[in-house]
């Protein structure tokens, strides 16, 4: 890539392919809009120069509230190029929290689709004309080293959410290590369908346009309305999260119906992938690569990647680790498994308001993920849980992951979550939801014995409830807390009963 940028909204250049369709932006209804790299361009150059009009001082804070829509993301690369700071704010907050992040991030304006608004100080999203919006002679603002670009709130699942500060120049440069894995000329148009009040969805998107290609962004995610956006607009590539493909492969006779095969890519990412998701996925898109992503709110997803000695990456596998990326890990049981520890550009500059915490995390440029990770021979990189999530259970460590993929392994098994539940004898014990196949059968007896039977005794779950679905998160994860909750309330009754 020729065009070198010095602002992260700021990420191509129009000249190149002005007429080439840079977003399809699909709405509720599934009615789309399209628009040119040209009037992507436009639009977001004429939003900065609005905002520059209002006198905001540089580094002023301005938030983002609303669905997936065009207007959101030319307001997001709008508020960048003029010199300030996007807060993207996860919708599905209660409006306490929102309060909070508002207050925290000192924002000096708010952006809201009109759904959202009411009772919030803020401005509508829907009068930013996207088609129509003039040619405006407006230079993006060169970035600082170490310059914050946006502040990305986690998901505050354990207490309130942090505002990680990420930098222009950081995530420039993972941007960069991205698209440099952009090597099939058929991966042209991607699908996203997560929100972009996350990291997920807001770096692939960024990542399409920085590599010239078509951005397919729907507003929010069903099954149907995926697998029917991916046929229609004959998408190459696929953006998730695994419980999104988790409820798309379940859709079978939606699957058989759908022309999928232009697509060429199916990539999970924000959370683990199990054998037993992977192997429905590739069954789903029996001509598509799949790739298990990685990456963290405090850095991004550029830390694996393929080997480069040409190396197939195992299924499963995050990859190899990418240039000017420095990894090791710590705390385990082997030099090859342990928490993972990350250097590169692209690390936060910390957490907004909160130096105690970020100097926990964040130590001569080290971060330190709180994922546990095993390495292989070759190199590469497996997830095996997350640190906080591990629990002890009569003295042996658990992580969940490791128990829902036995329970995935069951035939009748569609899905699997696992959380902890305190326990007066044992510390605390393994407490399993699990969602079946269509028309498949199980007890609870069955499952218990089935992990009985391929398993240490003490990872068994020692109760199993059935669900539908399993609950989901704003960032469409499994909701371990709700989980938790449900567990603990569940325990109660029994008791009182």
């Amino acid at each position: 890539m020729s065009f070198a940028s010095v602002n992260l909204g700021k990420l191509f250049d129009p000249a190149t392919q002005p007429d080439k369709t840079a977003l399809i932006a699909v709405g509720p209804d599934g009615s789309h809009r399209e628009f040119s790299y040209r009037q992507v361009d436009n639009a977001a150059s004429a939003f900065a120069a609005g905002l520059t009009r209002r006198g905001l001082q540089r580094g002023a804070r301005v938030g983002l509230l609303g669905i997936n829509s065009a207007e959101y993301l030319v307001a997001y690369l709008g508020i960048m190029r003029a010199g300030f700071v996007a807060v993207p704010i996860n919708v599905r907050l209660p409006r306490a929290t929102i309060d909070f992040i508002l207050a925290d991030s000192e924002a000096a304006l708010l952006f809201a689709d009109p759904d959202r608004a009411a009772g919030l100080p803020a401005e509508p999203l829907g009068e930013i004309p996207i088609a129509n919006a003039p040619p405006t002679e407006f230079a993006a603002v060169a970035a600082a080293p170490h310059e914050v670009a946006m502040i990305l709130y986690t998901s505050g699942s354990t207490g309130r959410p942090k505002g990680v500060l990420l930098s222009h120049t950081g995530q420039l440069w993972a941007l960069g290590i991205r698209i440099a894995t952009f090597t099939d000329p058929a991966l042209n148009r991607l699908l996203v369908a997560s929100p972009l009040y996350h990291m997920n969805a807001l770096f692939t998107s960024k990542a399409s346009l920085m590599a010239g290609a078509s951005l397919v962004l729907m507003s929010g995610f069903t099954p149907e309305s995926y697998i029917d956006a991916a046929a229609r607009f004959r998408c190459t590539a696929l953006s998730s999260v695994p419980t999104m493909i988790a409820r798309v492969v379940k859709e079978e006779a939606v699957l058989a119906a759908a022309d999928l095969s232009a697509v060429k890519r199916v990539t999970m990412g924000s959370a683990p992938t199990s054998r037993a998701l992977w192997d429905k996925a590739r069954a789903a898109f029996p001509g598509a690569r799949l790739v298990s992503s990685y990456g963290t709110t405090e850095h991004g997803p550029s830390a694996f990647g393929p080997h480069p000695a040409g190396l197939p990456t195992p299924e499963l596998s995050l990859g190899y680790p990418q240039p000017g990326n420095e990894l090791r890990l710590a705390e385990g049981s082997s030099p090859d498994e342990g928490v993972l520890q990350i250097r590169c550009p692209a690390v936060m500059e910390g957490y907004a308001n909160l130096p105690k915490i970020t100097a926990k995390v964040l130590r001569d440029g080290w971060f330190w993920t709180g994922d546990v990770m095993r390495r292989d021979e070759n190199g590469f990189y497996f997830f095996v849980g997350r640190a906080d999530d591990m629990f002890v259970c009569s003295g042996v460590n658990i992580y969940p992951g490791e128990v829902e993929t036995l329970l995935e392994r069951h035939p009748a098994v569609h899905q699997a979550s696992v959380v902890p539940l305190p326990d007066d004898e044992r510390g605390q014990i393994p407490i399993a939801f699990v969602v079946l196949k269509p028309s498949a059968t199980a007890d609870e007896a069955e499952l218990k014995q089935f992990a009985l039977a391929n398993a240490v005794p003490v990872q068994h779950p020692r109760r199993v409830f059935f669900k539908a679905e399993l609950p989901l998160s704003g960032t469409n994860k499994i909701d371990r807390r709700a989980l938790t909750d449900e567990a603990a309330a569940s325990a109660n009754l029994s008791e009182a009963s």
